[in-house]
């Protein structure tokens, strides 16, 4: 994942904020995620209007130091279909 591109959820992809951070489940592949941090769901619901994955770290106010576990995050999200890249 490049963290300077431009990010988004599938559009497959369905959120559910949970007390602990969210369930994220994907239609088309059936799989279910669990997001165990807020600020990672808030970096996730940034991403759509965000220039950039770092871009939407920074919105949140993620410290330099631990942009590595969250972009590591995103790009397991990735991995996983649950991101895709925008093309606009």
């Amino acid at each position: 994942m490049d963290p300077d591109r431009a990010w988004r959820l599938d559009p497959q992809v369905s959120v559910r904020p949970e007390p602990f951070g969210a369930l994220l489940y994907h239609f088309g592949t059936r799989k279910l995620s669990f997001l165990k941090d807020r600020t990672l769901l808030d970096i996730v619901e940034r991403l759509a209007d965000a220039p950039s994955a770092r871009a939407a770290l920074a919105a949140v106010g993620v410290a330099p130091e631990r942009e590595r576990a969250y972009l590591s995050a995103l790009e397991t999200l990735r991995r996983s279909h649950m991101l895709q890249e925008r093309t606009s």
